[in-house]
């Protein structure tokens, strides 16, 4: 193992917020590791009164002119897949003293983050030629998973023909590597869907900065003021909020009191979540 600094963290969970994508059983999902995920309760929000919904609105971009989606954790639930290969590669090269990292600690440290700003942040002392070869090898086990393993975040298909059906204009924002985010475009059946597609490590700053933002705007030809995101990290929602525009926040997997602190105007549970479509039917009245 490569000589590193320990860092030390807790050798039980004590939060869960994974979930298996395909199966209950950790089995099936990773047949040769003992490694299984589970989901922390959502915050349950109360549909019952007309009044509790229509806190949740969009209102503010009518009228509408474009949608920004993230893509990890936001078209599907590919966080699962992120932890397992960073824990498995991590805990390979000594990372922690050979102790497999939280799930706590990948929400709180890796997750929505990108691969350069990770280096410097898991792997200090390491030069760049070597940190640069582990994150092309973590995300190449990614994409070996990732192709057999992923399903769109649900309600997501009835979101996409409703903003065709609209011809709102849309772009995917991501911090993943362009060969990752094409793979999930494509294996989510999303080709053509969307009319950019936007690589944070591309701009001159990723995600928090607002820059991979902006630059969708740009090439799109819309506003800021017309335009809202969907994202599911903290870092991207910074990011979105930093360039002018509400976020809905989309809670796979991260808490959603973490989400509304970062700035998301509201957390949905997925695509199908009535809050959604209560602020959309309202911005198509405006619109």
């Amino acid at each position: 193992m490569s000589s590193m600094t320990a860092v030390y963290l807790p050798k039980h969970h004590h939060h869960h917020f994974f979930r298996l994508l395909c199966s209950n059983t950790p089995t099936t999902f990773f047949p040769n590791s003992s490694i299984s995920f589970k989901s922390k309760p959502m915050k349950v929000y109360t549909t019952a009164s007309s009044k509790s919904i229509n806190r949740y609105s969009l209102n503010s971009v009518a009228p509408l002119e474009a949608i920004l989606f993230d893509i990890d954790g936001t078209l599907c639930d590919s966080d699962p897949l992120h932890y397992y290969t960073f824990r498995v590669m991590l805990q390979d090269v000594g990372f922690n003293g050979g102790v497999p990292i939280t799930e706590e600690f990948f929400i709180e440290n890796i997750s929505g983050m990108h691969n350069e700003e990770l280096a410097r942040i898991l792997l200090p002392d390491w030069e760049v030629d070597k940190s640069r070869k582990f994150f092309e090898d973590k995300e190449a086990m990614f994409r070996r998973l990732a192709s057999e393993k992923l399903e769109a975040v649900n309600g997501l298909n009835e979101l996409v023909e409703w903003t065709k059906d609209r011809k709102i204009r849309r772009a995917a924002v991501t911090n993943a590597p362009r060969p990752n985010a094409e793979l999930i475009i494509s294996s989510l059946g999303l080709n053509g869907f969307f009319e950019e597609l936007i690589i944070g490590s591309e701009c001159e700053r990723a995600k928090p900065f607002p820059d991979p933002y902006l630059t969708a705007l740009r090439l799109l030809g819309v506003s800021n003021e017309h335009t809202f995101v969907f994202e599911d990290s903290v870092s991207g929602i910074k990011a979105g909020v930093a360039a002018g525009m509400p976020v809905v926040g989309i809670g796979t997997r991260n808490p959603a009191e973490l989400l509304e602190e970062a700035g998301a105007s509201f957390v949905i549970k997925d695509y199908r979540d009535p809050r959604l479509w209560t602020a959309l039917e309202e911005l198509r009245r405006k619109n």
